[in-house]
């Protein structure tokens, strides 16, 4: 099964769902290492995802991506505007203009997606920020992607994730607001790490929802 533009449009819509479901406990994360406003942010900044799929509905899964790069890039305040938005710009160059989306290619965006963000943040697997979801994200993905199929490497790539999410909990955060308090900053989850693990869970619904009954 490849994934197509339709999927790329309930990926957005259903992470704009995660993002105002989990709002509050993303403020909650960043109240304690940041500035307490990463949920805040993330649900306005997909409220106006939707608002531009509704404007303007994309013809290709990179175009979705793209679309959902600008509004982001537009809306979110703080790093998480640029560094996500420019996950979805490179994830958006990766597919370049394909209409549908096989193992490998969602493979080489996701990874495109993270090296935007470590190159937009300057961040490396162990700082406890969203690098250490994204990167061991990537390194499943590229590992399933040898069967061929991209719903398990979507699978693949969210239990990583998710997995290096809840692993930020005992680091010392080395980038960022969070860096400002040291060794208390341990104890905490990344909210950054927490938002990306809820978007590629999003990424595996659609593709759920993509291949069920119609």
């Amino acid at each position: 099964m490849a994934l197509d533009v339709t999927w790329a449009v309930q990926w957005l819509r259903l992470s704009a769902e995660a993002m105002a479901k989990h709002r509050s406990e993303l403020i909650e994360l960043d109240r304690a290492i940041g500035d307490s406003d990463h949920g805040e942010n993330m649900d306005r900044g997909f409220k106006a995802v939707l608002q531009k799929l509704a404007e303007s509905p994309p013809e290709t899964p990179g175009a979705a991506l793209k679309l959902a790069a600008m509004a982001l890039m537009s809306k979110v305040g703080g790093a998480a505007g640029p560094l996500y938005g420019t996950a979805y710009l490179r994830a958006a160059t990766a597919m370049g203009e394909a209409g549908e989306i096989d193992a490998q290619l969602l493979s080489e965006a996701l990874t495109a997606a993270r090296d935007g963000v470590v190159a937009r943040g300057k961040a490396e697997p162990g700082d406890k920020t969203m690098v250490d979801a994204w990167t061991p994200a990537v390194d499943a993905a590229r590992k399933a992607a040898a069967d061929g199929d991209p719903a398990a490497v979507l699978e693949a790539a969210a239990a990583a994730a998710e997995a290096g999410a809840v692993a930020t909990d005992p680091l010392v955060a080395r980038k960022g607001r969070a860096s400002y308090l040291g060794e208390r900053s341990a104890g905490h989850r990344d909210p950054g790490a927490a938002s990306t693990a809820l978007l590629l869970r999003a990424a595996v619904e659609a593709a759920d929802h993509a291949a069920g009954p119609l």
